[in-house]
């Protein structure tokens, strides 16, 4: 049983840390995608939350894009606000606020992943203090 319950919290501080890493890597991603061809613009910020923040914004060709999935990188922003932004070019959904990059979510990632960690490890001194006394001598 207590084998099963530490393979158990390996598994799921492993899973949640590696959730954190591609996340970081996704960032990564679109800012290679954004920066390949890359387009800027002034934009207004409809709504600003912690993870998503709406924004509305022109490009060029005098089209009007509203990203359903909001800007990336929206920390620090209020309603209202008008702000630069960088986008792709070939797909204006995917912008974010200009200056800021996947270095963003690194600290963030990274402290999801200390604190999973902490919190496994007492359980894990636990089940291996459990599992020696439990071997027969």
């Amino acid at each position: 049983m207590l084998r099963r319950a530490k393979v158990a919290v390996y598994l799921v501080a492993g899973g949640i840390s590696m959730l954190a890493v591609i996340l970081v890597i996704g960032c990564w991603r679109n800012d290679m995608i954004i920066e390949a061809d890359m387009g800027t613009a002034t934009a207004e910020v409809l709504a600003a939350g912690v993870r998503r923040s709406a924004i509305l914004f022109s490009t060029p060709d005098g089209i009007l894009h509203n990203p359903r999935l909001g800007v990336l990188y929206p920390t620090d922003l209020t309603a209202g606000q008008r702000i630069e932004v960088e986008y792709a070019n070939r797909d204006p959904d995917l912008v974010r606020v200009a200056g800021r990059d996947a270095k963003v979510a690194v600290v963030p990632a990274l402290s999801v992943i200390v604190v999973t960690w902490a919190a496994a490890a007492p359980f894990l001194v636990y089940v291996r203090r459990e599992l020696r006394h439990a071997q027969p001598s």
